[in-house]
C-alpha cells in the first residue's frame, strides 16, 4: 500500500494533481469556504434586523439548541444556492407523473424545494422556532456541501454574537434601497449599510 500524500505540492510531484487542479481546488474551496458564509451572515442579519422579534429569541437565549433551529431555518429561508443545480438521471424514473429517462438532464431549484409546501407547513414563513430538518441549503445526498458543520458553526456564533454586541443595530438605509446580488451562484447584499 504506498505512503498517504499529505500536501498539493506532493500530488503535483506524483502526477495526482496537475497545477491547473490545484488552483481550481483552491479557488473553488476559497469560494465555498468564503463567499458562501458572509454571504449567509450579511442576509441573516438583514433577515433578523427586519423581524426584531427573531432577532430577540437568538440574541437573549443561551440555548444551543435554540440558536441551532434559528441557523437551519435562515439557512431554508433564506437558501444562498440561488442557481439551479444541474444533476443527470442515472437511471429511469417518474418525478411528479413525470418520466425522466436514464441520461436526461435535471434542474433543482433549492430556494423551491425549500419553500416546497409538500416539505413544510407554511414553507414562506420565517419561524426561527420550527423543525427545519431536511432542508436543502447544502444539496442533498453525495452532493451535500462538505463544509456545512463549519457554516453552521459560524452562523451559530456569529449572528448570536452581533446581535449581543450591538443590541440597537438597524438599517442605517430603508430595506427597498439594500441591493441583493446574484453573482457566482451565491445569493447576498453588496453591502449592509447599518447603524447602532
Amino acid at each position: 500500500m504506498p505512503e498517504p500524500v499529505d500536501d498539493a505540492a506532493e500530488r503535483v510531484a506524483t502526477g495526482e494533481l496537475t497545477v491547473p487542479e490545484v488552483a481550481m481546488n483552491g479557488m473553488v474551496l476559497l469560494f465555498a469556504g468564503h463567499e458562501t458564509t458572509a454571504n449567509m451572515i450579511g442576509l441573516a442579519t438583514l433577515a433578523l434586523l427586519e423581524n426584531p422579534g427573531k432577532a430577540a429569541r437568538i440574541r437573549d437565549t443561551d440555548d444551543p439548541a435554540v440558536v441551532g433551529s434559528a441557523v437551519e431555518e435562515l439557512l431554508r429561508y433564506l437558501s444562498i444556492a440561488q442557481d439551479m443545480i444541474l444533476r443527470v438521471a442515472a437511471e429511469d424514473l417518474t418525478i411528479g407523473g413525470q418520466l425522466v429517462r436514464a441520461g436526461d438532464l435535471l434542474t433543482v431549484n433549492l430556494p423551491a424545494a425549500n419553500r416546497d409546501p409538500a416539505f413544510l407547513d407554511q414553507a414562506d414563513d420565517f419561524d426561527v422556532d420550527r423543525n427545519t430538518r431536511g432542508h436543502l441549503a447544502f444539496g442533498y445526498g453525495v452532493h451535500q456541501c462538505l463544509g456545512q458543520n463549519l457554516a453552521r458553526a459560524e452562523l451559530q456564533i456569529a449572528l448570536p454574537a452581533l446581535l449581543r454586541r450591538l443590541p440597537n443595530l438597524r438599517l442605517a438605509i430603508p430595506l427597498e434601497e439594500v441591493r441583493f446580488r446574484h453573482d457566482m451562484s451565491a445569493y447576498g447584499v453588496h453591502e449592509l449599510p447599518v447603524m447602532w
